[in-house]
């Protein structure tokens, strides 16, 4: 049985359990103490694992076949160029916050992504980097944004135009956001008394994509003797003496939880997926494209068209499919069989240097249940384990390119998180966690039931 009075979550957006638990550990002290007072170890992620869905899955134990979002962005059904974003406005399902609000139990929740545009709740919200910027009403009560100006010197939702190679400028701003950060989480975590308190940190996530290839000696692009070596171990160091002071102001009675949403690591390239598209004669545009051109729908020649993709750490791949599409071109009848054909060359596709990669084309009704299913991207596309991504831009010079589309980056994201956590009064057990398992173990420990909809189960012994 649980001796908690409260549930404290520090996010840590992207973080690596190979490097935080199996390498740093012992460098870090106060996430150490947890690990020694409870449990740790790998989280597993959603498909895809991406910030968007997963923090949302996490804290409301549903799959995306359920929400009905597979990224930030996604795609209107029936629309070759229609695209909406995934902000707060998108979650139909209550997130552990909402239920104990009801219930009556005070909370706070900062940064936690998809919680712009903020919702009344019984305490406080910041919302998170999906914020456009902080003249919006980004907080509740709304007149809690000044006093978090005053706190911070000026409150940071992100770091804008961190994809960039002036390093040095981008690794102060993550710390100068970071130190922003905490430091209004410790203002607000003395404010009241709080049953639950979520705060999630989005440096790490922009530390990874911009400095990895400096901090790791397998990374392709690696350097000896850089001046960022130590950037990754430093930062963690950093936000490690930060996690000290916010759970000595939790107390002792507090059940505290450090969670990433999904892993990362090193990036090997990236992988022109349309231009392949092309190359195998599924993809036609109107005219040929001789030069790096953002895909475009009204580039293509759609009667000739049988698939497209969109890009990033994983790809989605789209069909044109009769009666679905305005100019589909796959019979409904058919619609199985070209994906499975689909499915079998995307799994032959090959490196830069001709080795096959361990690729996989995932179908959205082997790994989603629920109502959203059948709006999912037709494919869902992981090369080589994820540590290739996929660009989606068109005329590149070749397939295999080692530059992001959308500036420097040296990082994906891998299949586990990680999850510490120690609880008075109880053991967890964190074997074969999923991140769906956050959600009801804060239930249980607050002693609120946990409604029949969640797909995970409490970690609680």
């Amino acid at each position: 049985m649980s001796q908690a009075s409260r549930v404290v979550i520090i996010g840590w957006d992207c973080a690596p359990p190979q490097l935080v638990l199996d390498q740093w550990l012992d460098d870090l002290p106060n996430l150490r103490a947890i690990v020694a007072g409870g449990a740790a170890g790998r989280l597993e992620s959603t498909n895809p694992p991406i910030t968007v869905p997963a923090w949302t899955c996490m804290m409301s134990s549903v799959n995306p076949g359920r929400l009905g979002f597979y990224g930030f962005r996604n795609r209107r059904p029936g629309e070759y160029d229609g695209k909406w974003i995934a902000n707060a406005s998108a979650v139909k399902f209550d997130r552990a916050w909402d239920i104990l609000s009801d219930a009556g139990k005070r909370v706070c929740v900062v940064n936690v992504p998809q919680t712009y545009p903020v919702t009344p709740i019984n305490g406080i919200m910041v919302s998170s980097f999906l914020t456009p910027d902080t003249t919006c009403e980004y907080t509740y009560p709304p007149g809690l944004a000044q006093q978090l100006d005053i706190i911070a010197d000026g409150y940071m939702i992100d770091v804008d135009g961190f994809r960039t190679d002036d390093k040095q400028w981008l690794l102060d701003e993550i710390y100068r956001m970071t130190d922003k950060r905490f430091r209004v989480s410790k203002a607000l975590m003395q404010v009241d008394e709080w049953d639950f308190f979520m705060m999630v940190e989005m440096g790490t996530d922009r530390i990874e994509h911009g400095f990895w290839k400096y901090c790791d000696p397998e990374h392709p692009k690696y350097e000896p003797g850089n001046p960022f070596e130590s950037a990754l171990l430093d930062y963690y160091k950093h936000l490690d003496g930060q996690l000290g002071e916010f759970v000595a102001l939790a107390g002792d009675d507090a059940a505290v939880f450090v969670v990433s949403d999904h892993g990362g690591k090193a990036m090997k390239g990236s992988f022109g997926i349309n231009d392949w598209l092309i190359q195998e004669g599924l993809l036609c545009l109107k005219q040929p494209v001789t030069e790096p051109t953002r895909f475009e729908a009204d580039l293509v020649d759609w009667s000739r068209t049988t698939a497209w993709a969109w890009g990033g750490y994983y790809g989605r791949l789209f069909m044109n499919v009769e009666g679905r599409e305005p100019e589909g071109t796959i019979a409904p009848e058919d619609y199985e069989s070209v994906r499975d054909d689909l499915i079998r060359r995307i799994e032959t596709i090959a490196d830069d240097e001709g080795r096959t990669m361990a690729n996989r084309a995932l179908r959205p009704q082997d790994i989603y249940t629920g109502e959203h299913v059948d709006e999912a991207p037709d494919l869902l596309i992981y090369l080589d384990d994820l540590y290739w991504r996929l660009g989606q831009d068109l005329g590149n010079p070749s397939l295999h390119t080692f530059n992001t589309e959308i500036g420097p980056d040296d990082s994906v994201h891998d299949y586990f998180g990680m999850i510490a956590g120690s609880v008075p009064g109880a053991q967890l057990d964190v074997a074969g966690a999923h991140l769906m398992d956050v959600a009801p173990t804060v239930l249980e420990i607050t002693g609120v039931e946990v409604p029949d909809y969640m797909e995970g189960r409490s970690l609680l012994r």
